[in-house]
């Protein structure tokens, strides 16, 4: 199974006074346009996966339901998972794919640093071996689901999405 995961775009900062409660937090104007692109890019090279999944928290969904339009894919597909919100353990996520075995791919839309600790438990690691940036993606090609075993394919930040998207 491939499994993309995706952070999510540029949201409202903590310190603004218009801020709302963490799991309310949205993508800026800038964050819709950057994320976007950036899905436009991760569409240039990778087919839309079978299952979305994300945090339930708004600029997640968000970043969801873009990288769904630019993927084709109806907003319906987005699932939401409460093994992707800040703090979760990475092994409850697994054990939730695991459940779902039969699926070539599947992309999920989280936040850091937790998404960062998914994929280093899906590499075997005990150490984070990634940074994600925000609207930033990786892809890893996972063996086994529960325990995890799994291989980096490849690691992009969102600058280089937004070229792909421009043909770069």
């Amino acid at each position: 199974m491939l499994l993309f995961v995706v952070r999510h775009g540029i949201a409202i900062d903590r310190e603004d006074p218009k801020c709302p409660s963490d799991p309310e937090r949205f993508l800026t104007p800038e964050g819709l346009k950057k994320t976007r692109e950036a899905a436009k890019g991760f569409a240039a090279i990778e087919d839309s996966p079978k299952l979305f999944l994300s945090s339930p928290y708004v600029r997640a969904l968000q970043t969801a339901e873009i990288f769904a339009g630019e993927l084709h894919s109806s907003k319906s597909k987005i699932e939401k998972s409460e093994s992707l919100l800040p703090g979760a353990e990475p092994a409850a996520f697994f054990r939730e794919l695991s459940h779902r075995k039969s699926l070539e791919s599947v992309i999920c839309f989280g936040h850091a640093p937790q998404l960062d600790e998914l994929i280093a438990y899906a590499l075997g690691s005990k150490r984070d071996l990634t940074e994600l940036k925000k609207a930033g993606a990786a892809c890893v090609d996972l063996t086994r689901l529960h325990p995890p075993a799994g291989t980096l394919v490849w690691l992009m930040p969102p600058k280089a999405l937004r070229k792909l998207a421009k043909g770069k």
